[in-house]
């Protein structure tokens, strides 16, 4: 079984900023942390990114999420989800990396 990322994990962009991870989701709870959910965006703090100009990944799009498991229609996130960092303009500045999740749910 593939983690499920909740409001405890710990997601950075490529460059070292760290997510913020927030949530609409007040249902489902993993160690008693909500789980998080495809539709949330997260911002991200402290990305140093300055290829030409300073243009930090500011939050996170998620583009892959589970397929079995849902909260009220919506997908949850796994370890394995894909998430875009995005600047300001909305351009993608790499993917998301997933640090840290819970190691097993143990209800929901």
């Amino acid at each position: 079984m593939i983690p499920i990322l909740t409001t405890m994990s710990t997601v950075m962009c490529p460059h070292g900023g760290m997510a913020q991870l927030v949530t609409t989701n007040t249902e489902a709870l993993i160690d008693g942390a909500p789980a998080l959910l495809q539709t949330d965006v997260h911002p991200i703090l402290g990305c140093p990114f300055t290829p030409v100009a300073y243009s930090p990944c500011v939050s996170i799009r998620w583009v892959t999420a589970a397929t079995q498991t849902s909260v009220r229609n919506v997908p949850v996130l796994l370890q394995s989800s894909v998430g875009l960092c995005l600047n300001a303009a909305q351009a993608p500045q790499g993917t998301a990396i997933v640090v840290q999740v819970q190691q097993q749910a143990k209800g929901t």
